[in-house]
């Protein structure tokens, strides 16, 4: 983890990974300097100039990047339907929008939910259910996240177009895994 994503981590009495929540000693953590130097020499095309970047500096390019922000514009937004006299399911779960487990913010998508969050809760100390994750077949509704922004960051900061809600958190990741391995 990059230092920025761990911070957050050790400053709680009891430090947990922030990817698999298992408790660790924070004076063990070690700088993986032989990951540093691969992220400093790979170089990949920005998905949106393809302009060729380290890895290291991708995500800070692709945040100022004039093309991948258009990009992100031009994706389609939930926009609410013309009101119906029609009664709306109530079986069917909506994994379209989401409620701040914050403040109670209705109607944000899984991106506003992660820019609310950061921009709104950041110094709150209080465990949360995941919004998006207890929408999904295999969430478990009543799990408190102990860093749900450090979760939200790693889970749900990326859009994705499909999803397959039949499969869990780790096969979903480890096939979003395998795709970009394919694609580069």
């Amino acid at each position: 983890f990059c230092g920025e994503c761990l911070q957050p981590c050790l400053q709680v009495p009891s430090p947990l990974c922030p990817l698999c929540r298992v408790p660790f000693d924070p004076k063990k953590v070690e700088k993986a300097s032989s990951v540093e130097k691969q992220l400093a020499s790979y170089k990949a095309p920005c998905r949106g100039c393809s302009k060729k970047v380290t890895l290291a500096k991708m995500r800070s390019h692709v945040s100022s990047c004039a093309k991948v922000q258009e990009q992100m514009a031009n994706c389609p937004k939930f926009v609410p339907v013309v009101p119906t006299s029609q009664p709306i399911p109530s079986n069917i779960p909506n994994r379209s929008t989401f409620v701040c487990p914050y403040c109670g913010a209705r109607n944000l998508d899984q991106q506003e939910l992660v820019k609310h969050c950061m921009e709104n809760h950041r110094n709150d100390p209080n465990k949360v259910v995941c919004p998006v994750c207890s929408a999904m077949p295999w969430g478990d509704p009543s799990y408190k996240s102990a860093n749900f922004l450090q979760h939200l960051l790693h889970r749900h900061n990326i859009p994705f177009a499909l999803q397959d809600y039949n499969i869990d958190e780790e096969a979903a990741l480890q096939a979003a895994l395998a795709l970009s391995l394919s694609e580069n």
